[in-house]
């Protein structure tokens, strides 16, 4: 995925769809792709100022403003059509919102899955480790409009009772080590019978290809899931579980802290699994041992074991999956990105249909923009995690008009100028870097509010009330 690459799709964006509105990812998101994927899902619809294409696109530059309110990005489009000199639409929002509301979920699932599967296949063989694909499982939880609905799709957190408080959904994401790429996510109430990270983590075992490696913390290392995996050939780093037993004098030994041991198939069959599955598990599994011991001053773990069903300790030796497993890291970065960046932490939306829709779109954003800092990496000879995120979406928001309204010869000068600036915006080289989970700006001075806002106003009215 190179220059010639990112240049070639802008050209042909420029030339079979020039009535889009100021997006700078059609290279990747064209029309033509989008109307392939309605047919696929079997949607249909009539020619209008919203039809699902700019849709999309409208939501996509929603969570990639500053901004991000529905007010902002119609007028973007009513500033787009008036200097295009296309047919005047109106201000109000409610068109816009009623288009989201009918925009196919599967029309955005399916784009994230194929943007994210097509970026991780270009990346280079220099960014993948030991040649192979690694793919990050982390979870996390986002926030949401405390309606009714809401509410009652995801629920609320148990420290939050009554009536106040916001409802939660939890979030497991699947990403490419490589190019930070979304690949594929599950979506659940923050609470409940079977809504927990390992339950949404086996509903994604098709995302995984054989050949893969899966990285993630202790709580998806089970004899389940580790077997289930590697009997489609897909192999698994995970850090050890803290309730199952670890002694390096047992096994076969093959250094220091690094050992192979066999793991029994458990007596019962978990609740996620059906018993033909269950019954298809070896009842024995070879799995090697490592302890890690961390020395880095200011870190809050000191020693930890990780699990793998990389045998072969020439070729992934101890040090090899101590950097890999310390990589898992990334992933966190990933999802702070998506969050802070991105501005997932507090979604917008007042139903779980566009709640979900809109998790959705943040991932294809995210995916679009990693697109944009792998084709700046691979011209300029370096690592897409070596780039900043935050710059890309800031200099692609800055680009986005010239993008859209500059001619097309014009396209090669303006593509190189926006590399370039991007490529002097690195991410900081700051190893075992390590801050306090402290907050240094106080919060304001104002009482927590334990009620409805109905009930709040009807005190406020009341004689004598602060």
């Amino acid at each position: 995925m190179g220059q010639g690459y990112v240049f070639g799709r802008f050209r042909q964006w420029k030339s079979a769809f020039h009535a889009a509105p100021e997006l700078p990812f059609s290279e990747l998101l064209s029309a033509v792709r989008i109307e392939a994927r309605l047919k696929q899902i079997g949607c249909s619809y009539r020619e209008r100022v919203y039809p699902p294409q700019v849709t999309l696109w409208m939501f996509l530059s929603q969570v990639l403003s500053p901004d991000s309110s529905c007010r902002d990005t119609v007028a973007r489009l009513l500033a787009y059509r008036t200097a295009r000199g296309l047919s005047r639409c109106s201000a109000d929002t409610s068109s816009y919102c009623e288009a989201r509301k009918k925009l196919p979920e599967e029309l955005i699932r399916g784009l994230v899955r194929d943007t994210g599967r097509e970026l991780s296949a270009q990346a280079s063989d220099r960014w993948c480790w030991l040649g192979r694909r690694v793919r990050i499982v982390d979870g996390t939880t986002c926030s949401m409009p405390d309606t009714a609905e809401n509410e009652k799709a995801f629920g609320k957190p148990r420290n939050q009772r009554g009536p106040c408080g916001f409802p939660m959904a939890r979030v497991l994401v699947v990403l490419c080590l490589a190019t930070g790429a979304a690949l594929d996510l599950a979506l659940g109430p923050c609470r409940g019978k079977k809504t927990g990270e390992l339950s949404l983590f086996r509903s994604l075992k098709k995302t995984f290809e054989p050949g893969d490696i899966v990285v993630a913390d202790r709580m998806f290392c089970s004899y389940c899931d580790i077997a289930s995996l590697q009997r489609r050939r897909i192999d698994s780093v995970f850090r050890i579980n803290a309730t199952r037993p670890v002694d390096f004098r047992r096994g076969e030994r093959l250094g220091k802290d690094d050992h192979i041991v066999a793991w029994r198939r458990p007596a019962r069959c978990p609740a996620s699994f059906s018993r033909g599955e269950f019954a298809l598990l070896p009842r024995e599994l070879r799995l090697r041992e490592i302890r890690i011991q961390v020395r880095v001053p200011g870190w809050r773990t000191r020693t930890l074991v990780v699990t793998t069903t990389l045998l072969d300790h020439k070729r992934y030796t101890k040090s090899a999956l101590e950097q890999l497993y310390r990589q898992r890291w990334q992933g966190e970065v990933d999802l702070r990105s998506l969050k802070s960046t991105l501005q997932m932490d507090v979604l917008r939306c007042k139903t779980p249909s566009l709640v979900r829709k809109e998790i959705w779109t943040h991932l294809l954003a995210n995916n679009l923009l990693r697109n944009t800092m792998s084709a700046t990496a691979e011209r300029h000879n370096v690592e897409p995690r070596q780039l900043s995120f935050r710059a890309t979406q800031q200099l692609m928001n800055a680009f986005s008009a010239l993008l859209t309204t500059s001619p097309l010869h014009a396209l090669d000068a303006l593509c190189h100028r926006l590399f370039a600036a991007l490529a002097q915006h690195p991410v900081g080289n700051r190893p075992n870097r390590y801050e306090p989970r402290k907050r240094k700006r106080s919060a304001k001075p104002y009482p927590r509010m334990n009620h409805s806002r109905v009930e709040e106003r009807r005190r406020c009215c009341k004689p004598g009330s602060a």
